[in-house]
């Protein structure tokens, strides 16, 4: 891909190499048409495939609190954040100026490093801990359009300054909308965490960016987020610490993580006293055991400061180093390709990691929401037995019923045949229409209590089981689930009454077609529809002794009622669809109150983690094919591109291959900087141009 007009024209600045001017797939010297044309396919499919991860890995939740989850979380942040602020603009702008990030721990003095190399004041030196404040990046003012839109870091707003004069106009929101240069009043940034503080500076080589970062090991949270933020948006870390904290856990943590992603780093030891040597050879050591070996090491010696700067000398080697990156295209190109590379690498790893941990998130939740079905299973099960076990016809229940029934007629008449037994309805009926709401009423109570156990069982069982797991402990903090729900018992009773007239219903439906039992219905609807009731739970399970003669005969009683109106097959039909429609009214019941658990899993969206784990890997599968086929195509074009063609060129390679290059003694020439001359006098009376004349734009 090329860069677009509107950033600038690489080809005439200072260092500028071929590719630069051609765009990110150029090479050196002339190349057909169809190689630049592969080398744009390949970075164009690179960059689509990362797109695709990107918005799957957007659409990822993991918001349940399992074993792992935390870090899985800070993958996936710190994915999208680097697809955001570092690869993707890299990609689809590989002639932007290289960003380097200086980063380190708590007073290691970085501010002071910054406005050493480019001899000017352009980043404040904390004096209080912590340092609240932007970070800063200071530019080539013609490389400005590289920065001052959303390009990299889009959730920072931008705040234009111009070296020392410090002319500040905001370019963007606190929210991290951008609108360009120049598109605002100056305004005071709300959130300075949130906020890129842009310094247009001509002490810095055109192609090279620094940005002063905060404290790794801020005390406050938001500075160590947007530290971690800026890192991982660079193609190089500048990492400072001191003679007395190289070795603290934090810093060493983010080196971890660089090594990690093979992400090129130098580092700065900074205030090592006189006489303290071992000191570097202990970091040296330490850099080597930790996969840091390629990486320069500075030593910056404790002195006193002048005019706020550190003397010349001190900061020498790392200017001449930052210079030969800032001088050549070719130098800055093989940092920006190296560091891409391993985010890229990185960044397939992160996916798999996420993957892995949204499917214990949807195994999590298959695990939960099993509790609780299994617990409501279980209380409709408790239901269905004590309404067919002949449970209901005890107490209250059954003593309604002999009321009703008494010793009438009905009992000798159901010996004696059908005919005698519609005859004894229609007398039965009409002298006991008092007792049918009291039977009514009994059954509503009992069948009532049996559906409100069942609830409040169920629920303490799905409690218990939440409660055992990490993951269930975690969403049931603030939440009243260990009962039944407030409203359940109204709940319960409307259902009931509901069921009892879906019986009546029946019991009309059904005699409507009987011509022979119109008078018998006319006055036993009420009657036969409390007989269906008693035949729903007739059975003699669970009654003993007495009981069972009573209930028995009850249930024999109110099936042989049915059968003299309606016939045996219809009342098998009646009693099935009534206990049918029983279930169904207890079901939903049981279902809302279920609800109040699967629902807490259902605001979070885990049930289609697996689905996203699918996505993002199989997206992940897709870049990692994608850059396969890129850094196939750049080796087959690696010959014409002539890496090291120049002095610069060579020196920073050396550099980056961690050759061991130590800065000049004074008066010897710098093959870095081939035009340059000895040695102009003591360095500390070339201030504050010394960067500018290190790069041949100014003379002593």
């Amino acid at each position: 891909m090329t860069a677009t007009g509107d950033l600038g024209d690489d080809a005439g600045r200072p260092g500028a190499s071929a590719q630069d001017a051609e765009g990110p797939d150029a090479t050196i010297g002339p190349r057909p048409g169809g190689a630049v044309a592969a080398g744009a396919a390949a970075t164009a499919g690179l960059v689509e495939s990362l797109e695709i991860l990107r918005s799957r890995l957007a659409a990822v939740r993991l918001p349940l609190d399992l074993p792992g989850a935390a870090a899985a979380r800070e993958d996936l942040g710190l994915a999208v954040h680097q697809l955001d602020d570092y690869l993707l603009p890299r990609l689809r702008s590989h002639a932007a100026p290289l960003l380097v990030v200086v980063g380190g721990s708590t007073g290691a003095g970085k501010s002071t490093l910054v406005n050493s190399l480019l001899g000017e004041h352009v980043s404040a030196p904390g004096v209080l801990r912590p340092t609240t404040r932007a970070p800063v990046l200071v530019h080539h003012p013609l490389d400005e359009r590289w920065f001052s839109t959303d390009r990299v870091l889009p959730g920072l707003a931008r705040v234009s300054e111009h070296g020392a004069r410090s002319t500040a106009t905001a370019t963007g929101t606190t929210s991290g909308t951008v609108t360009g240069p120049g598109s605002g009043e100056p305004t005071t940034p709300s959130d300075p965490t949130r906020t890129l503080r842009l310094v247009a500076s001509d002490a810095l080589p055109q192609g090279l960016a620094l940005v002063d970062a905060p404290d790794v090991d801020s005390v406050e949270t938001a500075n160590r987020e947007l530290a971690a933020q800026l890192l991982a948006a660079a193609d190089l870390w500048l990492f400072v610490t001191t003679a007395a904290r190289y070795a603290d856990a934090v810093p060493w943590d983010l080196l971890h993580r660089a090594a990690e992603r093979r992400a090129q780093v130098a580092i700065v030891l900074d205030r090592v006293d006189p006489g303290a040597e071992a000191v570097a050879d202990d970091l040296r050591r330490m850099m080597d055991e930790n996969a840091l070996d390629a990486a320069p090491l500075f030593v910056v010696g404790e002195t006193d400061l002048v005019d706020g700067f550190l003397p010349e000398h001190a900061v020498a080697e790392v200017a001449s180093w930052l210079s030969a990156l800032g001088a050549d295209g070719d130098a800055r190109d093989r940092v920006a390709t190296a560091t891409r590379d391993g985010v890229v690498d990185d960044l397939v790893r992160r996916a798999v990691l996420v993957a892995g941990a949204a499917d214990a998130q949807a195994t999590s939740d298959a695990r939960l929401r099993g509790v609780v079905e299994r617990a409501y299973d279980e209380a409709a099960a408790t239901v269905d037995a004590a309404t067919s076990d002949g449970a209901l016809l005890r107490g209250e229940v059954l003593a309604r019923w002999q009321d009703f029934v008494g010793t009438s007629e009905i009992f000798r008449s159901v010996e004696q045949g059908v005919g005698r037994v519609r005859d004894a309805l229609a007398a039965f009926f009409r002298g006991r229409p008092a007792q049918a709401p009291q039977v009514e009423q009994a059954i509503a109570h009992g069948l009532e209590a049996v559906v409100l156990d069942a609830t409040d069982a169920a629920a303490e069982r799905a409690y218990g089981g939440w409660r055992a797991d990490p993951a269930g402990t975690a969403l049931l903090d603030g939440l009243d689930l260990a009962r039944s729900s407030a409203g359940v018992r109204a709940r319960v009773a409307d259902e009931i009454r509901g069921w009892q007239s879906d019986v009546l219903a029946l019991v009309r439906e059904q005699g409507a077609g009987k011509r022979g039992a119109a008078r018998a219905l006319s006055f036993g609807i009420n009657g036969l529809g409390l007989s269906l009731m008693v035949v729903v739970f007739a059975s003699t399970g669970g009654l003993t002794g007495a009981e069972v003669g009573i209930a028995g005969g009850t249930a024999i009683l109110a099936q042989k009622l049915l059968e003299a109106v309606f016939g045996d097959d219809a009342v098998r039909r009646l009693t099935r669809t009534a206990r049918d429609r029983l279930a169904e009214r207890v079901r939903s019941v049981l279902d809302d109150e279920a609800r109040r658990y699967t629902a807490q899993l259902d605001a979070l969206g885990t049930a289609d983690a697996d689905e996203s784990a699918r996505s993002v890997r199989e997206a992940a599968r897709g870049v990692e094919a994608a850059a396969r086929a890129e850094r196939a195509e750049r080796a087959a074009r690696g010959p014409d591109r002539a890496p090291d063609r120049t002095p610069a060129g060579r020196h920073a390679a050396r550099l980056l291959r961690g050759a061991g290059w130590s800065a000049p003694a004074a008066g010897e020439p710098d093959d870095a900087s081939p035009d340059e001359g000895p040695d102009e006098g003591p360095r500390e009376t070339r201030r504050p141009g010394f960067w500018r004349r290190l790069l041949g734009g100014e003379r002593a």
